[in-house]
């Protein structure tokens, strides 16, 4: 079967998913599962997972580029018309249209959103700001990053997980800002994990900095001693 029969029919099945969604909010959505958060929410992520998992496959297969960013374009338009049928628009269903733009790589129209958010007068929380430094690290704006991330401990009163960090220790590398990171990880009010550990290491071997590598993989080795994966990981080959 051509690679475009196979688009056609997985457009065609999700136009008629979205017009029988459409139709079916417009006839009464908000009755039939009322303010039931998790059903939303559950509805929102279903909708984009096959098509997520049909792009990755689309690629892997030769389907082309192009196909598998149209696959891709399909696992977020459902999530997005079904959250603007939504009459009632609580927190989780921010949070989770913000961070699945986010994970498609849609970190415009995430911190678009992000700015409705907010004028919509819904405070953000931590997996807010998740979804937005999430956003960041997939488009590279560095200073924006910081920005928010400043902006969640200082304006919004939330205190940063080791998921926030992990998010700016994954930015700043990305701009070349391995001291910068390096930093980052050092203030940090807990112990990284060995995501991060891997993660510096990884940029530092990407911009060939033995030094600051040195220091990573040592890091790295301390929070999993007993992996000796670990000892290998300086440089490839």
């Amino acid at each position: 079967m051509s690679n475009f029969i196979v688009f056609a029919c997985m457009a065609g099945t999700a136009i008629i998913s979205l017009v029988s969604v459409n139709k079916y909010i417009t006839e009464g959505i908000q009755h039939a599962i009322g303010e039931n958060r998790a059903i939303k929410i559950a509805s929102l992520i279903t909708y984009s997972i096959p098509f997520s998992i049909t792009a990755d496959l689309t690629a892997d297969t030769g389907g082309g580029q192009g196909l598998a960013i149209g696959v891709l374009n399909l696992a977020i338009v459902i999530p997005q018309a079904m959250f603007q049928g939504m009459k009632t628009k609580d927190l989780i269903s921010w949070n989770t249209l913000i961070g699945g733009l986010a994970m498609h790589g849609r970190g415009v129209d995430a911190l678009n959103l992000f700015i409705r958010m907010k004028n919509a007068g819904q405070k953000p929380d931590g997996i807010t700001f998740l979804g937005i430094l999430c956003a960041c690290t997939h488009m590279g704006p560095v200073e924006d990053g910081l920005a928010y991330f400043q902006s969640m401990v200082h304006d919004n009163s939330i205190v940063p997980q080791i998921e926030h960090y992990g998010c700016m220790v994954d930015l700043l590398p990305r701009a070349g800002r391995l001291e910068q990171a390096m930093d980052f990880v050092s203030k940090m009010p807990m112990e990284p994990d060995v995501v991060i550990g891997a993660g510096l290491l990884g940029a530092c071997r990407t911009h060939k900095n033995v030094e600051l590598a040195e220091v990573a993989l040592q890091r790295l080795i301390e929070l999993e001693p007993k992996n000796p994966a670990n000892y290998g990981k300086m440089w490839p080959g």
